[in-house]
């Protein structure tokens, strides 16, 4: 926990700190690998889709889950720049679910952090193969040698996030979500289907950067558990806002959820009881974290911007 000579204003300042180091090590290294020359193996980059690509990674926002992963390997003892490169490997990740989320398919969402989305700045087609690309682009990363001299480390980060991101995770999770539209699910199915659409990825970032440092097992569960409770807490937080957030902060459309009848925590239980859970999973982030000491202040920040934030 915080020093008792740290003010909450300090800390909040430290935290937006850690986000923005974070953000731009990921934009480097996109700036990097996004360029117009291709790599080895490749044949050639077309233009309209690198551009579409760099308008999905570049649309803003805090990179969340790049900060969880730097900051877990960091608080295991490891400072080495294969963090941030796996690090870009989950926001490319992100990014794409993103943007085919945003589909009329889907979620139908025009704007994005305030700005078109992809499939509105290009079209359909294009974005969809921009997703498809930002995927493929995160094992890319995953499998160079910068991430980790160890191939069994990269092999091991590669099947952290193919299982976070597919039928068993964040794809598994869309499906539900998409399946549940005006029906009714109770709790359990709910907290289910929000664990595997929102929890997945960031319980996987949270312990990649425990496998990335080499961390014991103990330390592996205890990240994972707080990436878990963590991805609990950021969905309810998502759902209030959608419900009664502001829609020129969050750069995009509310009430959404709300209108298609889906299935989300503050809706079955209603504002009031969502936000008891808020704190509760909030205040369990804090008791995984325990064993860490001081030196998990961040992360426990970090759960407590995600409940608070107003967009």
């Amino acid at each position: 926990m915080a020093d008792a000579s740290q003010t909450p204003s300090s800390g909040a300042h430290e935290l937006q700190q850690k986000f923005a180091s974070a953000a731009q090590a990921v934009n480097r290294i996109f700036r990097t690998i996004l360029k117009e020359e291709t790599e080895p193996g490749e044949i050639e980059r077309p233009a309209r889709l690198l551009a579409a690509m760099r308008h999905a990674v570049f649309a803003g926002g805090k990179r969340f889950r790049p900060f969880l992963l730097i900051e877990a390997a960091r608080l295991c003892g490891y400072h080495g720049t294969g963090a941030s490169l796996a690090a870009t490997a989950v926001e490319a990740l992100h990014t794409y679910s993103l943007v085919h989320d945003d589909l009329p398919s889907m979620d139908d969402d025009d704007t994005r952090r305030g700005k078109p989305t992809v499939h509105k700045a290009f079209d359909e087609a294009t974005a969809i193969l921009a997703g498809d690309a930002l995927q493929t682009l995160a094992f890319d990363i995953l499998s160079r040698d910068a991430v980790h001299e160890n191939p069994l480390i990269r092999s091991d980060l590669v099947a952290l996030l193919a299982r976070a991101a597919g039928i068993g995770g964040m794809a598994g999770g869309q499906m539900l979500d998409l399946a549940a539209e005006g029906g009714r699910l109770d709790e359990n199915a709910i907290r289910t289907m929000q664990s595997m659409k929102t929890g997945a990825l960031m319980t996987a970032s949270c312990e990649m950067g425990a496998v990335i440092a080499g961390a014991p097992q103990s330390s592996r569960d205890a990240l994972r558990a707080y990436g878990q409770k963590l991805g609990l807490a950021f969905q309810i937080a998502d759902d209030l806002l959608d419900l009664d957030g502001d829609a020129a902060a969050l750069g995009k459309a509310t009430a959404k959820d709300t209108a298609r009848g889906k299935a989300t925590l503050a809706a079955h239980l209603g504002a009031d009881r969502a936000r008891t859970i808020l704190a509760e999973t909030v205040s369990g982030c804090e008791a995984v974290l325990q064993p860490f000491g001081k030196a998990a202040e961040h992360l426990a920040a970090a759960a407590r911007f995600a409940a608070e934030r107003s967009h």
